[in-house]
């Protein structure tokens, strides 16, 4: 199964990302773009783009093997409101300058949309293996769910050394100011109300786009009511978070993080909203093996587990998750929306009936809203 992301014409990338090579590297570089296909397997929001670059450098030929990422084109439906695509890659850049996090390598960035049509940035390709989104990894017949205990232990665990060495980035409100959610003129006297208005804007949008627009969820409602009647206090000074922190956004090598990938909801904030979400988006792949009558991979990533190790590797012990989780449940309620309008746009699915028919995790949404009353 694919889910269909863009309709550019791939030849037509090719030529435009080649002349534009002859623009930003050396003269005499006379660099040749070898396309290959994209990743389907995980991610719903940035289209991936696999190619060689061979160029000439001191009078060698050489290939680079790297990774375009291109923020979709509007007509194709947006899963984001916006892409921030700079954003991205001055986050990437700084995580890697900054820490011994293995965040690959990027090389070049055109913010226009002059070139594709919307901005992308060039980065190192890395070879490892990640959990699948599609199938989920939760549903058996891969290489994780086949691991033994003490290898999803060590995947686990490097998973939330990777959350522990980006918190630890000092002064990271000034270093990384440009993620906060301010700076894109989103009001809230903290970082977490800050976020919160971002995500409700990002709600709002995918309701009311031009195009592809979803009916309201009144779970979602329900949700962002509760949440904004109900910020937690943040005494510590904000972290950067890397925002879709999750295992199927880091490819492995022995089990161990070789590339932290998917930086476009990065932002300020709390280390809650990072560990939160890494657990959250385990019990929602959980939910869906569940509800199949599959067994999943019920001990991996559990809230306890997860808090005993961060604690452990950071030396900080973090608040209370439930207000966070409730927050990645409406973000993911978000995301079913805009990539369920997305398959209706390229004809993949019938538009249906009730709009949370497409929450996958539905029925996590609705027990953590009973949870806490909302």
């Amino acid at each position: 199964m694919t889910l269909q992301r863009s309709s550019r014409d791939q030849g037509a990338v090719h030529d435009r990302l080649e002349e534009w090579l002859r623009t930003v590297l050396p003269g005499g570089a006379d660099p040749v773009v070898t396309l290959h296909a994209g990743v389907d397997s995980n991610g719903m929001s940035s289209e991936t783009v696999v190619l060689d670059v061979t160029h000439t450098v001191d009078g060698q030929r050489i290939t680079a093997e790297l990774v375009a990422r291109v923020a979709p084109a509007p007509e194709d439906l947006p899963v984001f409101q916006e892409y921030r695509l700079p954003d991205q890659y001055g986050a990437m850049r700084l995580a890697a300058e900054l820490t011994d996090v293995p965040v690959p390598a990027v090389r070049w960035m055109e913010p226009t949309g002059a070139v594709l049509g919307t901005p992308f940035f060039l980065m190192d390709r890395v070879t490892g293996v990640v959990p699948p989104d599609v199938l989920p990894y939760t549903f058996g017949d891969n290489w994780l769910f086949d691991a033994t205990p003490e290898e999803q232990a060590r995947l686990q665990r490097g998973s939330i050394e990777v959350l522990a060495r980006l918190h630890a980035i000092p002064d990271a409100a000034t270093t990384f100011a440009f993620l906060d959610p301010a700076a894109a003129g989103y009001a809230g006297p903290t970082p977490l109300a800050r976020n919160v208005a971002r995500t409700r804007a990002w709600y709002d949008y995918a309701c009311t786009a031009a195009t592809g627009s979803s009916p309201r969820s009144p779970l979602i409602e329900r949700g962002l009511a509760w949440l904004e009647a109900n910020l937690p206090a943040e005494d510590d000074a904000p972290v950067l978070v890397w925002g879709d922190a999750r295992i199927g956004n880091v490819m492995y090598d022995d089990f161990r993080p070789v590339a932290v990938l998917d930086w476009e909801m990065a932002t300020l904030g709390t280390r809650e909203m990072d560990l939160a979400w890494m657990v959250f988006a385990h019990r929602v792949f959980q939910e869906i093996a569940t509800m199949l009558g599959l067994p999943g991979l019920p001990d991996l990533l559990t809230e306890d587990a997860a808090r005993a190790t961060y604690a452990e590797l950071s030396g900080v012990e973090v608040g209370d998750l439930t207000w966070h989780q409730l927050h990645a449940a409406v973000l993911w309620g978000c995301v079913f929306l805009r990539t369920s309008a997305r398959q209706i746009h390229f004809g993949e699915i019938e538009r249906p009936d009730d709009p949370e028919s497409v929450f996958h995790h539905r029925p996590l949404l609705e027990r953590l809203l009973e949870e806490v009353g909302a």
